[in-house]
């Protein structure tokens, strides 16, 4: 007898159906999400001064996307869409420019500046932390990317976040650290923001001693994270620190017990505790 033709298999044509009806309902929720960020705009307007930016709840958000996570798309996919999503309606709350310091390298700051904030904003590069500092200090909302490491022959571009009216570190990058992020390069995010959206888990300091050798450098070590440019005054440093909430007094015990003395010092921004993911396997 003659073979007969196989049956036609319907069941590739119904899943494809079945990802288009999931691609619409997306589509149908972010649509939906911009109309409550219309009504958000409303009542900011009425309520709210300042930057749209809100780092500890953008933080918040990107934590429990990764506890929540599950299946076969990547991580970095599944953060880079949402990173797109909350800095797009950001945007459009109260528009924006990102300002980039490159000193560590061009492609690794504009990977990191995309990713997290997607191509909506603005990219404004920059050769020097300063020049950042100050295009931030010139502008009302627009957010600053620097290194969060020290640069060969860069100056202690923190002191000018010293005074009041200064822009202040907000947040560190990324928000979610894991050896093979997309966009690992750590910086700093500096702005101006609302007070209601700062959080201070983790504090910055500008701190000036005298007395700087390689004991204090060992001493701070596990304490807090510094980054140190040499002050030729009295065999000095000044010195940009990070430090549980609180801890600045144990930096400044730390650093008089090597024989160092404090000329100086003043809180110049805050950030989320660092949220690390384990590295499988």
């Amino acid at each position: 007898m003659p073979r007969q033709p196989p049956t036609k298999d319907t069941s590739l044509a119904k899943l494809r159906l079945e990802i288009d009806r999931i691609d619409e309902a997306m589509h149908a929720l972010l649509m939906q999400r911009g109309q409550i960020i219309d009504r958000l705009i409303a009542v900011k307007k009425s309520q709210e001064s300042g930057s749209a930016f809100r780092p500890a709840r953008e933080a918040e958000m990107m934590r429990r996307l990764v506890e929540r996570h599950r299946g076969s798309l990547p991580l970095d996919t599944a953060e880079g869409i949402w990173r797109v999503i909350i800095s797009t309606f950001t945007y459009v709350q109260a528009p924006f420019a990102v300002h980039a310091d490159l000193s560590a390298g061009d492609a690794l700051m504009r990977d990191t500046a995309r990713f997290h904030f997607g191509f909506t904003a603005p990219f404004e590069p920059h050769m020097g932390a300063a020049s950042v500092v100050q295009a931030v200090a010139a502008s009302k909302g627009d957010l600053g990317l620097v290194p969060a490491f020290a640069i060969a022959g860069a100056g202690p571009w923190w002191t000018a976040l010293e005074f009041d009216s200064a822009p202040k570190i907000i947040a560190r990058l990324p928000f979610v650290e894991r050896t093979d992020h997309p966009a690992a390069l750590p910086v700093f995010v500096i702005s101006r923001v609302a007070a209601d959206a700062i959080v201070t888990e983790t504090e910055v300091w500008s701190v000036r001693v005298s007395g700087w050798t390689a004991a204090s450098v060992d001493r701070l070590a596990g304490i807090a994270d510094a980054i140190a440019v040499p002050d030729r005054a009295f065999d000095g440093a000044a010195l940009l620190i990070s430090v549980e909430r609180g801890g600045i007094g144990a930096v400044a015990d730390a650093l008089l017990g090597t024989g160092a003395s404090i000329r100086s010092s003043a809180l110049v921004g805050s950030h989320t505790t660092r949220y690390r993911v384990p590295q499988k396997g």
